[in-house]
């Protein structure tokens, strides 16, 4: 089972329940797809705007800019991808996976600017965040080419493939 956390702090573009639904049916591929989907998760998502992922970029991560999306995971992984169990906490039966945190204003420009709609740049940020919630990493290959190949083969899973 799955939990969601989810806020809406924007006013910019409406965040749809057609959106929602993406967002939430991104996570939960995302950890059926990797092996995750028998556990019990919670997952925290936040829904911005560029200025309010700036000022979080630039408070937690020190960068004074505004991005796409942002993963705060509480899980930690050894070198093989297996979750450490000491980094397990809990919320009740649910273990938490973390947060993420959209920009939709970035994602509709960024859909416009590669040339597909906008709910497929939605679901990719989700699934993007959940991989990193997940260890996933692309700083440096190999890693980046395996999330990359996973990234699409969720997306195509959810039947948002490119136009």
């Amino acid at each position: 089972m799955l939990q969601f956390i989810i806020e809406n702090e924007q006013d910019k573009l409406d965040y749809t329940p057609e959106l929602d639904k993406i967002v939430q049916t991104a996570v939960a591929t995302t950890l059926d797809v990797i092996g995750g989907g028998d556990m019990d998760f919670e997952v925290s998502i936040l829904i911005t705007d560029n200025e309010g992922i700036h000022a979080i970029n630039k408070e937690y991560r020190e960068i004074d800019a505004p991005t796409d999306v942002l993963s705060f995971p509480i899980l930690e992984f050894d070198e093989d991808g297996v979750m450490l169990e000491e980094s397990g906490d809990y919320d009740g039966d649910f273990l938490l996976l973390g947060d993420i945190v959209i920009s939709l204003e970035r994602a509709k420009s960024q859909a416009e600017e590669y040339g597909h709609s906008f709910e497929r740049e939605v679901g990719f940020l989700a699934v993007h965040s959940t991989l990193h919630l997940l260890g996933f990493d692309h700083m440096e290959e190999p890693y980046a080419s395996v999330m990359r190949s996973r990234e699409e083969e969720i997306l195509n899973k959810m039947n948002l493939k490119r136009d």
